[in-house]
């Protein structure tokens, strides 16, 4: 049987990237997939396509988690669509990098929307459902950055450290309804993102991680693959990084 057999899962940010691979390996895996994507429409729906052909029941859904009334209504959306709501994956996010001395109180407050109020706003919309079938699984995405902090990044950095300590919490609120709440944190993932840098500056990122490669979007969704299926049903309120020993 597939780890994630039967079950349903939303993924936040699901078109491109680390998205995408979670969308992918959920299912390979089994899994029924929902997700949403905002800017990148081509890309949504070309994962559709993909996903259908490989006969899994999917759907995308053009939505911004930042916004509070559209996540309440991406949730419903959801569960009306596919019937229920098993596992909640919040990859949506976004980098404004700068120096915290020339950081535009909009490219603070951008990024908290967007990737931390971002895993409130689904959370929040997902408490009934999940709490009527007393179960669930809830992943929030996180960075190696939110652990370490980062130059240039401490907008990025202060978001990713406030899904860590909201994640801790909700696994504390909702541990008695058999509701679970993990993170996982990425460190250096080489996306398409990725791939548009100077060669020579990867490499030396590459050189600094003990595993001596960049991580691919396929080891992200395999650590989310463990925390969404009953193989972790006694593991809440962690954070579970794949960096390839960059930090331990």
């Amino acid at each position: 049987m597939k780890a994630l057999e039967g079950k349903i899962a939303l993924i936040t940010g699901g078109s491109k990237g680390i998205g995408r691979a979670i969308a992918h390996t959920f299912a390979a895996q089994g899994a029924y997939v929902a997700f949403t994507y905002l800017s990148s429409v081509e890309q949504g729906e070309s994962l559709v396509a993909e996903l259908k052909a490989k006969g899994v029941d999917a759907k995308g859904y053009r939505s911004d988690a930042s916004n509070y009334e559209a996540a309440q209504e991406l949730i419903a959306d959801v569960v009306r669509d596919f019937g229920k709501l098993d596992i909640l994956i919040n990859n949506a996010g976004i980098t404004r990098d700068n120096l915290l001395m020339r950081m535009s109180e909009s490219q603070w407050d951008e990024i908290m929307e967007i990737n931390l109020k971002s895993c409130f706003n689904t959370v929040k919309a997902a408490f009934r459902p999940l709490m009527k079938q007393r179960s669930g699984s809830i992943i929030n995405m996180s960075s190696v950055v939110g652990i370490k902090g980062n130059m240039g990044q401490a907008n990025y950095a202060a978001s990713k450290a406030g899904i860590i300590g909201f994640s801790k919490s909700v696994a504390l609120e909702l541990g008695s309804r058999g509701i679970r709440c993990n993170v996982v944190a990425p460190g250096f993932i080489e996306t398409e993102m990725t791939a548009g840098l100077d060669e020579k500056v990867v490499q030396t990122w590459r050189d600094a991680i003990p595993l001596k490669r960049g991580g691919s979007p396929e080891d992200v969704a395999n650590a989310c693959v463990f925390l969404a299926s009953d193989s972790s049903t006694y593991i809440t309120g962690q954070v579970l990084q794949v960096n390839g020993g960059l930090l331990t």
